[in-house]
């Protein structure tokens, strides 16, 4: 078998084709980014696709409404509210994690790390760490119930982000519903 590659070498030198170009195609290929690499991996049908979307979204939206037989008690709600939003990463169409299923995990990802939503995007996982590390380190029904309206504001206006000129708008009526000069 080596004598047979040796020979085919030799003869893709005589025709004028460089014998590392095949090794180049696959140190490329090994290289290709994570993302690349699971949207390559992650190649569902749009059956497969709009299943997986309605179970996160099914599952994402139970937890939240199970959430709420527990609201009197902060911890529980807030472990259980936040990973209803974990599953779902927000319960609107336009910027769940769910719809990774339906646009791709890259896609999905790429849209979430856009300059226009970079900052809603850190904010509202950030606020999602705040909420389970108070739930479950914590154990402080204040700081989880702060960290619980903290991460639905980050929710908010994540979801904001998607709609155009919809933070400035909200941000406009906040200033002018709050402006102290008269």
């Amino acid at each position: 078998m080596d004598k047979m590659n040796q020979a085919l070498e030799k003869m893709k030198m005589l025709v004028g084709m460089e014998v590392e170009d095949e090794e180049r195609a696959a140190e490329e290929e090994s290289s290709l980014s994570f993302m690349e690499d699971l949207n390559r991996n992650c190649a569902l049908t749009t059956k497969q696709r709009f299943y997986g979307f309605a179970i996160c979204l099914s599952a994402g939206l139970a937890c939240t409404l199970l959430s709420m037989l527990v609201f009197f008690n902060p911890i529980k709600f807030g472990f259980t509210f936040t990973l209803g939003n974990l599953m779902a990463l927000g319960r609107s169409v336009l910027d769940s994690f769910y719809t990774a299923f339906l646009i791709g995990p890259q896609r999905q990802v790429t849209m979430m790390l856009d300059p226009a939503r970079i900052y809603a995007t850190a904010l509202y996982l950030a606020s999602i760490i705040i909420a389970l590390f108070c739930a479950l380190y914590v154990r402080n029904k204040l700081l989880t119930l702060l960290a619980i309206i903290l991460e639905f504001s980050g929710l908010i206006w994540y979801s904001l982000s998607y709609i155009p000129f919809a933070r400035t708008m909200v941000s406009k009526v906040f200033m002018t519903c709050f402006d102290t000069e008269f």
